[in-house]
């Protein structure tokens, strides 16, 4: 039988996906571990290789049209297989509101899923029986429209789904409600309803965002543009209120000096060995204090074990490494890529991994394991003149650590004034899993290594 093609998740958070561009087309030879197309998601773009070898049909994925993760895109017809031609209908890559389809191809014909037209019928209600077929078992719902199904006293596989693949979803329940004439859904009648005393105060409102048209309102036609929303940008709104909504954030700063770390930078990169390249001999690595603030980072979590943790609702997840992910400014938004086991590891491979992942990140060419996870994470504007700002935390980290500009300041030691590069930091702490006491820890322990960074070699 043919081999189904399908939109793959390659990111936790992704439910759909973007086909960029494909490399094959309609009819085109393929061998399996061809690269058919590249899927752009809202944090990277990645190749998809064939699954199979044979003749790719049925291309229904369009570039650069939102499909729902696990959408068939194109089949793969292998060579003593007939490819049974579909109809224009077939060919068009929506999910079908009404019909039939088959969840893999038959064993007889071993052709492609079909969908079968039936006559309109009323909102949220199947056609009269006769007129449409459907596959034997339970109907595919959300969890939320089985229990208002349920409540409603409605037979849910009577129900037309409007969502991904014909899911019966909350709104198709609802309008089969209305269509039924029975009492709106989570509106009690009368004699069901639990009695209210009088002088109960009414429960205040959530607060709701302003609407598109609300904000348009205030500014006058034609003095904007509107430039719609891309997957990254949706994908860093949504994360940024859950962030921000579910975690009691907490906010340490504190100043370090600089002159020790600048001094060692400079002795390090004049000793670094050279090597030889296409674009001649060039250094093996080159410190930045960027990266030498991920290692700082990393030695103090490990010197602070508890600090090093995620908050679940069960347990406190303690990690056994610093696993450091790093803020990335990137067209459109930022990903934050992860050095795995930054505790381990030499500044120079930090360096070089560090570089390397940042390159590939502003191409959008990271693997899901390069940036998904992570113990904590580094956020770094000082190379933007900031002086301190605080971050947001990235679930499920418990940290994440702001870093400032460094700039000479004046500071009293031993009764005299003396001029010093200090840096001010900010510790963004999960309050429930890191506390105001052992944040301080951690962050004590990030002064003392940035202050004293011979411990970084040892």
């Amino acid at each position: 039988m043919p081999t189904e093609v399908i939109l793959p998740k390659v990111d936790m958070d992704m439910a759909t996906g973007q086909i960029s561009r494909w490399f094959a087309g309609e009819g085109a030879r393929v061998k399996k571990g061809d690269v058919l197309f590249e899927i752009e998601t809202d944090k990277a773009a990645m190749e998809i290789d064939a699954p199979a070898s044979g003749t790719l049909r049925n291309v229904t994925g369009r570039e650069r049209v939102d499909i729902p993760v696990g959408e068939p895109v194109a089949w793969i017809y292998a060579d003593d297989e007939v490819y049974a031609a579909e109809t224009a209908q077939n060919k068009a890559p929506i999910s079908p509101q009404v019909g039939e389809m088959s969840a893999k191809p038959t064993e007889g014909g071993a052709v492609p899923p079909t969908f079968q037209s039936v006559t309109p019928a009323l909102p949220g209600i199947s056609p009269p029986r006769g007129e449409i077929s459907r596959s034997p078992g339970p109907a595919r719902a959300t969890p939320l429209a089985r229990r208002l199904a349920r409540e409603a006293n409605l037979d849910l596989s009577a129900i037309v789904g409007s969502g991904p693949r014909g899911r019966v979803v909350r709104a198709d329940v609802e309008a089969a409600v209305t269509a039924k004439g029975s009492p709106t859904l989570e509106q009690p009648t009368a004699d069901m309803a639990s009695p209210v005393p009088a002088e109960a105060p009414p429960a205040p409102a959530a607060p709701k965002p302003m609407s598109d048209d609300q904000v348009l309102k205030l500014f006058a036609e034609g003095s904007y543009e509107l430039v719609p929303h891309d997957n990254m940008r949706k994908t860093i709104a949504r994360r940024l209120v859950e962030a921000k909504s579910t975690i009691p954030h907490f906010y340490l700063t504190l100043d370090c000096e600089l002159d020790a770390l600048l001094a060692l930078r400079t002795q390090l990169n004049a000793a670094a060995p050279v090597k030889k390249t296409d674009k001649g001999e060039v250094p093996a690595y080159k410190l930045s204090v960027n990266d030498m603030v991920i290692k700082a980072f990393a030695v103090a979590l490990m010197a602070v074990p508890d600090a090093n943790a995620s908050w679940t609702d069960s347990a406190m997840v303690k990690h056994k490494h610093a696993d450091v992910g790093v803020a990335v400014s990137i067209p459109g938004g930022l990903i934050t890529p992860i050095i795995r086991h930054a505790d381990e590891k030499t500044l120079s491979t930090i360096s070089n991994e560090m570089k390397d992942l940042a390159s590939r990140a502003r191409s959008r060419k990271l693997k899901p394991e390069e940036y998904q996870g992570g113990t904590t994470a580094v956020s770094n504007l000082g190379m933007f003149g900031i002086k301190d700002f605080a971050a947001v935390i990235n679930p499920p980290h418990a940290t994440i650590l702001a870093i400032g500009a460094g700039e000479q300041r004046a500071v009293v030691k031993n009764g005299e004034i003396k001029i010093a590069n200090v840096m001010s930091v900010t510790l963004s702490t999960d309050h429930r899993a890191v506390d105001g006491a052992l944040g301080a820890e951690l962050l004590g322990a990030f002064k003392r290594m940035i202050e004293n960074p011979m411990g970084m070699l040892v």
